[in-house]
């Protein structure tokens, strides 16, 4: 297949926005579409990995970040100097280093200065960065920032040739491929990533544990994973919280570099006097918004999910304050917080996925002692490259030096060159500079080492210094002043050769670099203690609901349209009510606040309403299609209390059914519990509690069986099987049509026989005997007995 594609270094210049898609060079290759599309893929995901997502094992940092902090050091934006307008800050990164989206960068910046975000902040900002509720930073015109002191740690040494430098995107300016860091930043720091196939998320850590964890793998360089959890047992959150995981769960994780941590609030209960009292919240998990974690537990407050939690307010000020109030003393706070943890974010599982880059190249999950074993060994390297920078110094200074010695041992002579030769420089290069006469007079004067006697020449550079030395360096003093620096530097270069040769030297040194840096960002830095504290998360033993609620008589209403009250005390069930125009009553019985009821629709569902959530009878209630997800062609066929114990006998209109078990038929959500399966035009529509052991049941057509219970099933879901036969009949056009259905069915004990209702005069008739109806199961049954409602309903 023959297609035109854009050339590789005109898709590096497209990425970079440096030209537009019409002007890309471009060429006609022949090549499988597959092969194609797969090699451009895989560049474009190593530049992700590589270049976006994924940091650095050895300072912790993205390229934007790192080129942030860069630009910040060019502009001399120090931790004790002025601020400047982050939109500056910002331009220089895009124009300089990062040709993309200032918005993005500026986004960046943003987030290292958000002491809530991040456990060192990066950048000391100036203005609105933004807050813990979520609220986003002002725009960069109007904010400032600069360097804090944990950045210029992290780029100390970047001018003594500590790391490598490379052009920038057009080549014109150079950028540090990795900052020296003088301590582990991606573990203090954490970091958090999506690139192609592959993600980071790192949680942050303490900076003296993490110190004391590499002093220890100094000492003992192949220390075990679980020995280095003696310094450092988990993460450090910025936000403070309680880590819950248990310790050899932080353990694998940190031993494998994948797992999670349970992150709970901090709270404490504050009492109110006379056994009233609240929780307040002090510390929320890290990366929660507090405003979004308010409006949750609002919600489950108005859904009355957690019914023993009745307000929540917010009172923080500069700190987090939380403030929960039950809706009775009586229950336990730790009741209460179990509920709000597996309800809302007040509890989070924080995951652990250490994907970073070694030595800025090969992606890998890491563990611990791996990550903390890559910064070691870049430490080293950056030691060597400082000393060996510092010994070139050295060098060069101690070689001006011993020019400017020769010059004032031999100054009259020099001074003749410069007046009067037209060539110093070379004249100085080629004068043979005896040393000898003018050695025993200046040892003589002032017993100090110096050059070797004998005839000696000035090199380019020897020449150049002296040429360049001011009058007044002339004076007889200053050649002290040269023998003494030049001593004290042979002194240093000779203690840099030795640390160069020498292991165990620069691993010493190593070592009290980090105790300075421990020191510095210990518990005496600002916000240096740990935050996050541990401990052992308690099984609280579960609680029903019904007894956290004060236990109070109630009316249970519900109207002809649906709609549902609970009236205090138990009223006269006889008594006259209000409803809205054009509804009247239905069910009407005495219940408890602790009572959970059981309602049954004609879809065959089974749905559960708390009495303590109901609406007050002060006015008309509520739809109870609002309060559970009851279609609107389905009808309420029932309405009861549950009683755990009890079962009951549910039938469809096609005359079939079975016996459930109450205790089967809660639900655990707004939808519901499917019992009785229904289709087409049937519908469920009986449902009686089981008070008996025999049932009784009637058709429409006036046939009456009785049966034992045993002979229906007991099945927690199901179509059921036939209680009744019916036969068919020929109606008036001819059609075969089903002769009666069922009307009514009901339970009793065949001892008590069965009593009725005559109709509306008040008397009732009771049957003894019912043998002569005894029969099978879906039998057609026989008429019914004396005096029995002409409705065919057991009333």
């Amino acid at each position: 297949m023959r297609f035109t594609v854009a050339t590789p270094k005109a898709i590096t210049l497209c990425m970079t926005d440096l030209i537009d898609d019409d002007e890309l060079p471009t060429q006609n290759v022949t090549e499988p579409l597959r092969r194609a599309i797969g090699d451009r893929y895989l560049t474009y995901a190593l530049s992700t990995i590589m270049h976006r997502a994924l940091p650095d094992a050895r300072d912790g940092l993205k390229p934007v970040h790192r080129r942030i902090l860069y630009a910040m050091r060019e502009l001399k934006l120090s931790a004790t100097g002025g601020f400047r307008k982050s939109a500056k800050i910002s331009g220089d990164v895009m124009g300089n280093y990062h040709p993309h989206g200032d918005a993005a960068i500026y986004d960046a910046m943003a987030r290292l200065a958000q002491d809530f975000n991040v456990r060192y902040p990066l950048v000391d900002g100036q203005g609105n960065f933004g807050n813990i509720d979520g609220d986003n930073p002002a725009a960069s015109r109007y904010t400032e920032a600069r360097m804090t002191s944990v950045a210029e740690a992290l780029l100390e040494g970047l001018n003594e040739d500590a790391v490598d430098f490379r052009e920038n995107y057009d080549g014109t300016l150079s950028e540090p491929v990795v900052l020296p860091a003088t301590f582990p930043n991606l573990l203090a720091n954490g970091a958090s990533g999506i690139a192609v196939g592959m993600a980071t998320n790192i949680p942050p850590h303490n900076i003296s544990e993490l110190c004391d964890a590499c002093l220890h793998m100094i000492k003992t360089p192949d220390v075990r994973e679980d020995t280095l959890l003696n310094y450092v047992p988990g993460p450090d959150f910025p936000t403070g919280g309680v880590i819950v995981e248990p310790a050899e769960n932080i353990a694998q994780a940190y031993r494998t570099g994948r797992g999670s941590f349970r992150l709970r609030c901090k709270w404490e209960k504050e009492d109110l006097g006379r056994g009233q009292w609240q929780i307040v919240v002090t510390e929320i998990p890290y990366q929660v918004q507090k405003s979004k974690l308010i409006e949750k537990l609002a919600e489950l407050i108005q859904t009355k999910k957690v019914p023993i939690l009745a307000d929540v307010r917010d009172e923080s000020a500069d700190d987090i304050r939380l403030v929960l109030e039950p809706r009775s003393k009586n229950v336990e706070p730790d009741v209460l917080m179990n509920m709000l943890y597996r309800s809302s974010d007040l509890e989070i599982r924080f995951s652990l996925n250490m994907n970073v880059l070694i030595d800025g190249v090969t992606p890998k999950v890491c563990s611990m002692k791996e990550v903390l074993r890559a910064f070691l060994d870049f430490r080293r390297e950056v030691l060597i490259r400082r000393s060996k920078h510092r010994m070139e110094k050295i060098d060069h200074r101690l070689e001006v030096l011993e020019g400017f010695i020769i010059a004032f041992l031999n100054l009259d002579r020099v001074i003749d060159i410069i007046r009067y030769d037209d060539a110093p420089k070379q004249a100085l290069m080629a004068e043979n500079w005896d040393l000898d006469h003018a050695r025993a007079t200046s040892e003589k004067d002032y017993k100090s080492p110096l050059p070797s006697s004998g005839v000696s020449q000035l090199t380019e550079v020897q020449s150049e210094a002296i040429l360049n030395m001011r009058l007044r360096s002339l004076r007889r003093l200053e050649e002290l002043e040269l023998i003494r620096e030049r001593d004290a530097l042979q002194e240093e270069r000779a203690g840099i050769v030795a640390l160069l040769g020498s292991e165990d030297m620069q691993w010493e040194r190593i070592s009290d670099q980090l105790k300075e840096a421990k020191k510095t960002f210990g518990k005496g830095y600002e916000g240096g203690a740990r935050r996050t504290v541990f401990a052992e998360a308690a099984e609280v033993e579960e609680v029903p609901i019904e007894a956290m609620i004060d236990r109070e008589p109630v009316t249970i209403v519900c109207s002809q349209m649906g709609w549902i009250r609970a009236m205090s005390g138990h009223i006269d069930l006889t008594r006259e009510l209000k409803f809205k125009d054009g509804d009247g009553p239905r069910f009407i019985f005495h219940a408890e606040t602790t009572d959970r009821l059981l309602m049954f629709g004609s879809n065959g569902r089974f749905y559960t309403l708390s009495a303590a959530n109901l609406p007050g009878g002060r006015g008309m209630g509520e739809p109870v299609r609002l309060m559970v997800d009851l279609p609107n062609e389905a009808e309420i066929v029932d309405i009861f209390v549950h009683k755990p114990e009890g079962r009951l006998l549910v039938a469809s209109t096609a005359g079939d059914g079975f016996v459930v078990p109450q205790k089967d038929v809660i639900a655990q959500t707004r939808t519901g519990k499917q019992v009785l399966n229904v289709k087409d035009d049937v519908k469920a529509m009986i449902c009686k509690p089981v008070a008996g052991d025999h049932v009784a049941v009637v058709s429409k057509n006036g046939r009456f069986l009785v049966f034992p219970v045993e002979e229906l099933p007991e099945l927690g879901r199901g179509k059921g099987v036939r209680i009744q036969k019916y036969n068919m009949a020929r109606g008036r056009q001819g059609t075969l049509e089903l002769d009666g259905g069922l009307s009514d069915i009901t339970t009793f004990k065949w001892e008590e026989g069965l009593t009725w209702s005559m109709g509306n005069s008040g008397k009732t008739r009771h049957e003894q005997d019912l043998s002569d109806w005894l029969a099978k199961r879906a039998s057609v049954g026989k008429k019914p007995p004396y005096g029995f409602p002409k409705d065919n309903k057991f009333k």
